[in-house]
Parts: structure tokens; C-alpha cells; sequence
């Protein structure tokens, strides 16, 4: 259990870390926040299915994170497609960094055109390696999740500042929120969960209704230890536009470290009134800031600004009542 201590407790360990996520309706509600992005039209057209864009809009690639998966981002698949996009909902292992990077950068190989690449949580930490040399990935989209420099593991992310709850005794050996299984060989080959019973506070700020907590719990995927404790190779976000959504009740990473990390990758960043698990309480703002990365997203009621067509149509608008108000006065006047 000592080594267990050195791995996972290395950073006062909120290995919060980790983890994990997804989805939904485009026509729900707009960003709280945001500093910097762009807005255009979009289409109602179906997607092709095998994630190979025939309408020129590029891919879209979600990557889940700890405790959960690709399931996670149904309801922002189906809005994505009706909207025209290819999509596609990758499976991420879970297993180490380096490896989890490595099998999504194979997959974006497979993928014709530009592609805008979606991480949530520790899916963060895979597109930020992954996307690395890749010229297709046009855009990368942090839903709060990792976006650590090169040699930084989430872990240490993580614990940067406070307001992680998965432990609450930085001495523990395994962190309190945490259940660690052991896969053989090394103490600190473990695989962790999240306890049933902590699930609801730590990845949904208990905002989501019991049933649908105790599903989520006991459907959730592990993650190695290892996967959080190995320093990052590539930093892609530096090369790469990002946009980030921040959740303000984030108590898995933790609001202040999503924040530290959205700053330091100059991305354009949306702050959300939702939990670690976005898509699961707001996923048309999940929707809305992917379609801004992809350059196509509908006026937001926090956007200042107009896109060039609203502005036209809304010239046109004050023409046509201007138009009709002086046939009116003619009218009267005749």
C-alpha cells in the first residue's frame, strides 16, 4: 500500500483526476460565458453513418473519459447529426497515456478531412497527445477536461489547486472516493472506481435525479492508476485553436484547475453552471461549443456580437419596416 501511497497520493492526490465523458440537444440552453469565438449556419441534414463526411463539414471525434463511456455522448451525437456532421464516438481504453493516445491517434489516421476532436475529463489528456502531428485536426474541444503541458500526468493537474473531492485524506493510501482493484503484479497495478456511493458528489454534483446516478455507477468503466500518473509527450493545444468549456461545479478536477488550464491554452473558453459530467446535466452547451469549433453554431444568448448573415437579415429586417412605413405614410397621406 506504500507504493499505492507514492503513485496515486503523490500530488495530495485529489486524484480527482481522472476522468471521465456527454451529450445532447441543440436547441437547449446557451452558454453562461464565454470569452472569444465565432458563430454561422447549420444544416438538418443527416450524416453519413460511417463517420466520413460527404457534405464538406469536418468529423467530429468525441473521446469519453474515467467512469464512463462512449454512451456518454448520445445525446450530442444525435444533435450533431441532425445537423449534418460525421461523427464519431471513440472507444477509449483506459489503460495508460501513452497507449489510450496512441490507438486514438491510429483511428484519426482512418478518418478523411478535417476533424475537430472533442476530449472530456482524462479524454482531454488523449486528444492533447493524440492530435499532436495530425494536420487534419483543425480544432480541439476541452469539455472540462485535462489539457496538461508535456511531462505534467492529470494527477498532479489535478491536485494544482483545491476543489477535487475524491479524497478527502491526502494520507490515504487509495483516495477516499475510490475503490482499487488490483490487476496482479506491481501494488499500484490497480484499476479504480468511483464508490456507488460517492459517485453522485464527485462526477454529477448531485444534480442528476437517483435513478439515473445509480445507473451511471454501476455501468462506469475503470481507469489504471498508471493512466493518471504518466507524463504527457506532446502538447497539441499549442499548435492547435482550442475552446474550452470550464464547469463551475466541477468537484472531480476541480473549477479552478479547468480554469488554470484554459488560460494557459489561450483556448476560448465558455463557463457552464454544471458538474464534472456536462453532458450528462447540460448537453446543448456541450453541442453548442463544438459546433463553434467547427465553425457553424447559432447565435447564443451570452454571444455580444452578430455573425455577418444575422447581420444582414437583420438589416434586412430594418429596411423592409422602413420600406412599409413609408408606404404607410404615402397611403395616408394620398
Amino acid at each position: 500500500m506504500a507504493h499505492i501511497r507514492r503513485a496515486l497520493a503523490r500530488r495530495a492526490l485529489p486524484l480527482a483526476v481522472l476522468l471521465p465523458v456527454a451529450a445532447l440537444m441543440a436547441a437547449g440552453p446557451s452558454l453562461a460565458s464565454e470569452d472569444g469565438g465565432g458563430s454561422g449556419s447549420g444544416s438538418s441534414s443527416t450524416a453519413p453513418a460511417d463517420g466520413t463526411s460527404g457534405s464538406g463539414k469536418p468529423t467530429i471525434v468525441l473521446v469519453h473519459g474515467y467512469w464512463a463511456d462512449a454512451s456518454g455522448w448520445d445525446r450530442i451525437v444525435e444533435s450533431l447529426q441532425a445537423r449534418g456532421y460525421p461523427v464519431v464516438a471513440t472507444a477509449n481504453p483506459l489503460r495508460s497515456l501513452s497507449g489510450d493516445a496512441d490507438y486514438l491517434a491510429a483511428r484519426l489516421r482512418t478518418i478523411e478531412g478535417p476533424v475537430v476532436l472533442v476530449g472530456h475529463s482524462y479524454g482531454g489528456a488523449v486528444i492533447t497527445n493524440a492530435a499532436a502531428g495530425n494536420p487534419n485536426v483543425e480544432s480541439l474541444v476541452y469539455i472540462a477536461g485535462f489539457a496538461p503541458d508535456q511531462g505534467e500526468t492529470a494527477f498532479q493537474l489535478a491536485a494544482k489547486y483545491p476543489g477535487s473531492r475524491v479524497t478527502d485524506d491526502p494520507d490515504a493510501p487509495v483516495p477516499t472516493a475510490l475503490n482499487a482493484v488490483p490487476l496482479g503484479g506491481e501494488p499500484t497495478n490497480v484499476d479504480l472506481y468511483l464508490k456507488p456511493e460517492k459517485f453522485g458528489e464527485v462526477f454529477l454534483s448531485d444534480r442528476l435525479d437517483a435513478n439515473r446516478t445509480r445507473v451511471l455507477a454501476a455501468t462506469q468503466r475503470p481507469a489504471t492508476a498508471a493512466s493518471g500518473n504518466e507524463p504527457t509527450r506532446a502538447a497539441a493545444w499549442k499548435t492547435i485553436p482550442s475552446w474550452y468549456l470550464v464547469a463551475t461545479d466541477d468537484r472531480t478536477i476541480g473549477t479552478d484547475n479547468l480554469r488554470f488550464m484554459a488560460e494557459r491554452a489561450k483556448a476560448t473558453t465558455v463557463e457552464v453552471d454544471a458538474p464534472h459530467a456536462v453532458m450528462e446535466t447540460n448537453p446543448a452547451d456541450v453541442t453548442e461549443l463544438i459546433l463553434r469549433a467547427a465553425g457553424d453554431s447559432r447565435p447564443s444568448l451570452a454571444e455580444t456580437g452578430t455573425s455577418g448573415r444575422t447581420a444582414v437579415l437583420g438589416g434586412a429586417a430594418v429596411l423592409a419596416v422602413a420600406a412599409g412605413t413609408v408606404i404607410t405614410v404615402r397611403a395616408r397621406r394620398t
